[in-house]
């Protein structure tokens, strides 16, 4: 198995902290910007894209602040992989910026950069931040 290495992007975006954690933390939020659909049962949430699905673990959240899911195998066990996505407002201005951490084989984070890139464009549409 290729080793995953992590990598940090940041994307400001017009919404105030308390709109922006719904539709990064609820089925309903992910599935109009990150995925096809998004399904939970639990702490454990499934990402569908067109035929393709993946199953990870919510293992932590902060109110109006981040979260954070483990990718999980089929038998759900943990890997060692995951995403967080952390809102950041900066305490001068109130600017309202969205932190992604993720992992991806190194001559890969280009092509996931452009991915994160994509979905973060479809983000500030839904939620009028354009």
């Amino acid at each position: 198995m290729d080793v995953k290495a992590r990598y940090e992007l940041e994307f400001p975006i017009n919404s105030s902290p308390q709109l922006l954690y719904q539709y990064i933390s609820t089925p309903s939020g992910l599935s109009e910007w990150f995925a096809d659909n998004v399904n939970s049962r639990g702490e454990f949430f499934t990402f569908i894209w067109n035929d393709s699905e993946e199953s990870a673990r919510l293992t932590s959240k902060k109110t109006g602040e981040k979260v954070k899911f483990r990718w999980i195998d089929e038998n759900n066990k943990d890997t060692d992989y995951f995403f967080e996505l952390r809102i950041l407002e900066d305490e001068i201005t109130k600017d309202v910026s969205l932190m992604i951490i993720d992992f991806a084989i190194e001559d890969e984070i280009s092509e996931a950069t452009l991915l994160w890139e994509n979905q973060i464009s479809d983000l500030k549409h839904v939620i009028g931040s354009v």
